[in-house]
Formats: C-alpha cells, structure tokens, sequence
C-alpha cells in the first residue's frame, strides 16, 4: 500500500491510485507488496527489507548511496491490532523526491499532508519537505512526552490522595500499571529521539551537497535542539516514574505493614486468654480449682484482666 503526493504552491496533493510516482514529491510505503518495491527500483530507490530497517547497525541506517540519503529511525506508531510499539521508519531523500517505508502508523504520517504548509520551510522541495515531516515527528513526541507528564500527575496525586474512593490496594494497584505503561511509552519516545538526533546529525553533516544549504542548516540546528531539549524533558519524566514506582510500593508497603500490625496486635490480645485457658484445660487430678465453685468465674475474671492489661500496655507503650 502506498500514498503519493506532489506539491502544489506550497501546500500537499494527493495523487490518484494509478498515478505516475514520477509525478510524486512524497511516496509514503506502507508495508510495500514486492510490485510495489519493483516500482520504487525503476524509479531508482533501492529500497531496504524490514530486516534491513531493523539493523542496529550504524552503517545499515545512515548511508548515501547513488546520491541519495538512506536514513532510519524508530518512531512509536500504531501496529495492526490496535497496539503500541516502536518501528524503524527509513526516509530515502533524493534531490526532487522523498519516500519513506514503514511498517506500522505513526501519527505524523497521517497528519503532516494536511498540515504541510504550515511547517517551517514549507514543502516545495524534497528537502524541505523532509524536515516539514521531522518537524511533525519532534512535534508529536513532544505531544507524547506531555500526554505521560499529565499521567504521571494525576496518578501520584491518586496515591497521595487520603480520601479516595476505592480500596486503596486496587487504587495502588491501579497507579502501579498506569506508571509502568507511561514508562514504556515513553521508553519508546526516547529511542525515536535518539535515532532522529543522529538522523539529523548525518543530514546536517551532508547538507552541503544541498543547494539551498544556507536556508536548511539552520531549521535542522533547531531541531537538533528541539531534540536535544526533549531528551532531557524525557530524561525529567524517567526520574519522575522511579518516583512514581517507589512511592507507590511504599504506600503498599505501609498499607500491608499496617494490616500485619493489627493482626500482631489481635495475637498479643489472645495470647494471655490463650495461656490461661491451656493452663485450666490441662487433664490433672490435682488442680485446685478445678471442682471450686467459683473455679469458672474466677477463670473468665482472670482472662479478662489479662486482656484489659495486656491493651493498656500497647496503648502506653503506643504501639497502638
């Protein structure tokens, strides 16, 4: 499956199923049939398999060949199925087209052609139409980035919150998967930094090949900022999730540790009874107050005594 789109002033337009790709500016691949990558070859763009993408090879993300720009980065997208996961996106820039091959749907590549004419430099070139498309991606991570920070804000404030509705391990329960999902999306938002950091360092570093090269080195050092600046932000928000994690399994901890102290506390109550029954329960002939008529009463006064003193004790000692 693919989308193909031609500039037109400096806005984006859809082409036609059928349409000459020459004709094309943007030829977005979405898991490409084998006529469709035969199709890209008479083109020129030798294009690379998923397990090519998937390569953590420097060499195998970031390489020129044959004038054009082959560049891979992991963005989070959305998979068949309606899951989350991060997948290698490769963008080939030649001098009058760009194509991107993906796997999975990343927001950007849904959004960016209606939005095309609002980036920075527009899309009436390749290039420019290029760092429109990375500027949509840093944009949506960001997006990303403050979704999870809001997360993170109400989870916590639900952990620390006494009079919440629910049973306190459910809501802790609960904050603990809501954490551990933010942590992974993030994970995720992280990874597709990194690689567009040095995505946007190997175009920068070959920019001068580029004729309008003094109008994109200066929107690209901004990105590499804006990047630069959100890994940060994320690395902010990964100090916020361990946080996160160990105030949660405190609040649990205290949570259980006050159950346990009751439970001590019912024990230590019983446990003078406890003693005192065993004691008259012992089958000897020689126990005096086994046939007194005031033999059981004086036992459940005895009882009851302990039990009263043992409670004054905790509750001057404090313990309860």
């Amino acid at each position: 499956m693919h989308y193909a789109y031609a500039a037109e002033g400096n806005r984006l337009i859809q082409l036609q199923p059928g349409a000459d790709l020459r004709q094309a500016m943007w030829i977005d691949l979405i898991q490409p049939s084998d006529d469709e990558m035969a199709m890209l070859r008479a083109l020129g763009f030798d294009l690379p398999t998923l397990a090519d993408m998937e390569e953590i090879e420097l060499s195998n993300r970031l390489y020129r060949e044959e004038l054009m720009d082959y560049m891979t980065a992991m963005l989070p997208g959305e998979v068949a199925g309606g899951g989350r996961q991060s997948m290698p996106v490769t963008f080939v820039l030649s001098d009058r087209q760009l194509v991107t091959v993906r796997h999975h749907s990343p927001k950007p590549f849904l959004t960016f052609p209606t939005r095309a004419e609002r980036s920075t430099l527009g899309c009436m070139t390749a290039d420019r139409l290029f760092l429109g498309l990375v500027e949509e991606i840093i944009a949506r991570l960001a997006d990303i980035l403050e979704g999870s920070g809001r997360i993170l804000d109400s989870t916590t404030a639900g952990v620390f919150d006494p009079g919440a509705t629910g049973a306190a391990s459910d809501r802790l329960q609960a904050a603990l998967q809501d954490v551990g999902r933010e942590a992974e999306t993030m994970a995720r938002v992280r990874l597709g930094l990194l690689t567009i950091e040095r995505m946007l360092a190997f175009f920068t570093a070959l920019i001068e090949d580029r004729p309008e090269s003094k109008r994109l080195r200066p929107v690209a050092r901004a990105q590499m900022r804006d990047v630069q600046a959100l890994e940060v932000h994320a690395d902010f928000l990964g100090s916020r999730v361990s946080l996160a994690v160990d105030t949660t399994l405190g609040m649990i901890n205290l949570q259980q540790n006050n159950t346990v102290r009751i439970l001590s506390v019912i024990a230590a109550l019983f446990l003078p009874p406890t003693l005192i029954a065993s004691i008259y329960g012992m089958n000897f002939d020689n126990m005096p107050e086994l046939h007194k008529a005031w033999g059981y009463p004086y036992a459940l006064v005895l009882m009851g005594v302990t039990t009263l003193g043992t409670y004054l004790f905790l509750r001057w000692k404090r313990w309860l």
